[in-house]
This record gives structure tokens, sequence and C-alpha cells, in this order.
């Protein structure tokens, strides 16, 4: 005698829960996104290291008053003769470096336009900045 069960098993799985956890995940995930780099923008930056710093090399100082002027290690040179003498203070350089302290009061302009040349002759600037 063959006896048959009234209902079949059928295998079911519960994922009602699942949507709600999947939701928290989520929302967890975008909550830390944005507390870890709120306001970062994304750049390349150089990498230094202290074994960088030789006490040997001197640089070059090139100082921009807010009049204007221009002062290579304390003697005054004139704009248009700028790229020559900083070609000339650099020579037999050989990382040629130049430290650029200009006056907070100048446009963004002025400063382009120095480190355009220091480009162009492939040299070094450094724009030196007061610590807070």
């Amino acid at each position: 005698m063959k006896l048959k069960r009234q209902r079949r098993f059928h295998a079911e799985v519960q994922t009602s829960a699942l949507n709600d956890i999947m939701f928290f995940l989520l929302l967890f995930f975008l909550i830390v996104a944005t507390l870890g780099s709120p306001n970062v923008i994304k750049l390349m930056l150089p990498q230094s290291d202290d074994s960088t710093h030789d006490v040997s090399k001197a640089p070059v100082n090139l100082s921009i008053t807010e009049d204007k002027l221009y002062y290579i290690d304390r003697r005054a040179v004139p704009f248009p003769a700028l790229e020559q003498a900083l070609l000339e203070s650099t020579e037999g350089m050989e990382e040629p470096t130049v430290i650029l302290r200009a006056a907070s009061s100048l446009t963004i302009q002025d400063l382009v336009d120095v480190m355009g040349m220091g480009a162009r002759l492939r040299i070094r600037m450094v724009l030196a900045t007061e610590q807070n």
C-alpha cells in the first residue's frame, strides 16, 4: 500500500530581513565615506623624506616686496633682468633651487610670472610661508 503525502515539501528562504540589512549597510557606508574625508581634493603630491634636506646646498633667495622690487640674495634686480640674474645666480648648481619670499599683498599673477621664469630655466621654485 502506497501512502502519499498530502502536502509536498517546498524549500523556502526568508529574505524579508535581508532588505533591511542591506539598507542599513548601505546607509552606514555612505555616512562613513563622507566623514572620512569631507572636503578633500585628491592631488598627486610630491613625496619627501628627511634625507633630502642637505645642509651643503645653498639655495638662492628671491624676495619680492609690496612695491614689486626684486632682490636676489639682498641684491636689487629690475624685473626685465630678473631671468638673466636667476640664471647667473644658479649657475653651477647641481639642483638649482630658489626660495621665493613674496609679500602677501602681491597678486597671484606676480607669483606666476616669476615661477614661469623658473620653469623656463628649469629651476625649482619653493614658496616660503609663515607658520601659523
